[in-house]
């Protein structure tokens, strides 16, 4: 086990067991090696080894053979006519070549930039691993799969795009009554349009019950899920309520969009309530609802005693994550030991785990040791058992989900959560700082410490993307699904974080250096003529001297032999 007294991220202490474990992590990937390769295998390998010999081969013989027809096919006087002419051009052309050049390389960074921006990796670099690295004897990114292995030291494979499952957010705020309000105040959406259409699709799943026996009212508030415009909706939810007053689908999407306050909308959900009947998925979402409602409206003890209800009476619908909302409404009474027995039930092993879950249980290590912790002293004297815990938590917490931290330590502004979420990603991280920030703050010292810990996850785990410490490897596809899930408005935080593709350096520098040439050569003429022919005398004159000493060595009769063919 690590001991997380090195491990923290504070000046002054030595860092020599995360060093140790890096190390010992790259040995293990260079001694992963299959011990027995197929035919395919090894002539794949052979031919990747000795590509690099034969593309030298080829260009020795490339030299040999200019150097031989050099004569025959007369390269000299080819040379010197197209030395009089490239004489004779005016330095208006150079200008314009060196501007059209320039014009090429602005017009691929800009693509290489925009390709970049909206899918996190170069064109040209992605054309050239996944097509032409193929074809070159490369070796392919999925062979890499077996170098990763867990801590046990099994086959761990990387999780793929599929696994990205999106969950619907267990505290999403309420349309009408919050996110409009959002809307109203700074003409902003704060929800896209892919995750309004994933709700439709769970209040369609939810509230449309048995679909051979349909009524003509749950046929209208099928359509009403899918409509986009919200007063198309709240149309079609009237519409459903003329035809049977005791619609309780359309009374919840009334409660949803229309009602423009809290009160209101618990008002039409206890109305829902009573026109519910035994339909076990309306029951459910609407007593959850009315617990929310207690809840922004400060009746927090009974929103608990809801929560708690709906728990006992539906055990088996541990997937909706009420548990979460429990937690969150137990640390806003601050009844710590009751929040301790909820994460000792779910806090398990087998569980899917949650960044609520995990940044909870730190919360409360954190809050025993953290209104007397000091980084000085701690450097001096080392870390407490309590101290370890707390640390071992929060690292815990931060390879789980790395995005939280920086919203908790307000390192990036906050919006409005969306409704669904994706679990260690960046609408995750959003979603649950935006309802624990208040909690951490009331822990005193607790943010303290969460800033002086946090970045010393990274040290335990270098590659986090190949191999995990606690957890399984960070999945590469949260970046693509969070910006589906999160608005235009708010920068998608990425981990780890990308470095800018070489191409696009490149075509910045390449765009920038043929720009300043063709300014230089439109102000100064006869000087850049001078340094380019200098340029290009001083490039080519190891190709002469390597030709000279060719034909000092070679006996002239060789050359003649050669010369007829």
């Amino acid at each position: 086990m690590h001991s997380y007294k090195s491990h923290l991220f504070l000046p002054g202490l030595e860092n020599e067991s995360v060093t140790q474990d890096i190390r010992r992590n790259m040995e293990d990937t260079d001694g992963s090696n299959p011990q027995s390769l197929g035919f395919t295998e090894k002539l794949k390998s052979w031919l990747s080894w000795s590509w690099t010999y034969v593309c030298v081969v080829w260009f020795g013989m490339v030299l040999i053979m200019i150097y031989v027809l050099w004569s025959p096919l007369k390269l000299q006087e080819t040379l010197t006519s197209a030395s009089v002419f490239l004489n004779t051009l005016t330095p208006k052309f150079y200008v314009a070549l060196t501007g059209t050049s320039s014009l090429i390389s602005g017009l691929i960074l800009i693509f290489e930039w925009w390709y970049f921006r909206k899918y996190g990796t170069s064109f040209i670099e992605q054309v050239s691993v996944s097509h032409l690295r193929p074809l070159l004897g490369g070796v392919e990114s999925n062979s890499t799969t077996g170098l990763f292995s867990s801590v046990n030291g099994e086959a761990e494979p990387r999780p793929s795009v599929s696994e990205c499952k999106v969950w619907r957010n267990p505290l999403n705020l309420f349309r009408g009554a919050e996110y409009n309000r959002y809307t109203w105040v700074t003409g902003k959406e704060p929800l896209t349009y892919y995750d309004m259409n994933l709700s439709a699709q769970d209040h369609q799943t939810f509230f449309t019950g048995d679909t051979h026996q349909l009524r003509p009212e749950d046929a209208v508030m099928q359509k009403a899920w899918r409509e986009r415009n919200p007063q198309a909706r709240i149309r079609a939810a009237y519409q459903a309520i003329e035809m049977n007053h005791e619609c309780a689908a359309a009374y919840v999407l009334l409660a949803e969009e229309e009602a423009t306050t809290i009160t209101e909308a618990e008002r039409l959900f206890k109305k829902a309530l009573g026109f519910a009947g035994k339909d076990v998925n309306l029951l459910v979402y609407i007593k959850r609802r009315l617990a929310m409602c207690a809840r922004k409206l400060g009746r927090i003890k009974e929103a608990v005693k809801m929560m708690r209800d709906l728990m006992k009476e539906f055990p088996l619908l541990g997937m909706l994550n009420i548990h979460e909302n429990l937690l969150e409404a137990l640390l806003e009474l601050q009844a710590y030991a009751d929040v301790q027995a909820v994460l000792a039930k779910y806090d398990d092993i087998s569980l899917p785990k949650s960044a609520t879950i995990c940044y909870t249980s730190a919360l409360l290590k954190a809050r025993a040791v953290s209104d007397k912790f000091s980084p000085e002293a701690a450097s001096r004297r080392g870390l407490s058992t309590a101290e370890m815990n707390a640390v071992e938590a929060i690292h815990r917490a931060v390879e789980f989900n790395p995005h939280v931290p920086k919203y908790l330590l307000e390192m990036k502004s906050l919006i409005l959560p969306p409704e669904h979420i994706l679990k260690r990603g960046d609408s995750e991280a959003v979603a649950y700082a935006f309802f624990h920030l208040q909690h951490w703050k009331r822990a005193e010292g607790a943010l303290n410490l969460l800033h002086c810990t946090w970045e010393g996850t990274f040290r335990i785990i270098p590659y986090p993307l190949e191999k995990g410490h606690l957890f399984y490897p960070y999945p590469g596809c949260t970046e693509t699904a969070d910006r589906e899930l999160l608005p235009s408005f708010h920068e998608v935080s990425v981990y780890p974080k990308k470095e800018l593709p070489f191409f696009i350096l490149f075509t910045a520098g390449l765009c920038s250096f043929t720009a300043m040439l063709a300014m230089l050569t439109h102000q100064f003429p006869e000087l850049m003529g001078v340094f380019a022919k200098a340029f290009f005398s001083t490039l080519f004159a190891p190709l002469g001297f390597f030709a000279d000493k060719m034909e000092s060595f070679m006996l002239p009769s060789f050359w003649h032999q050669l010369t007829p063919i």
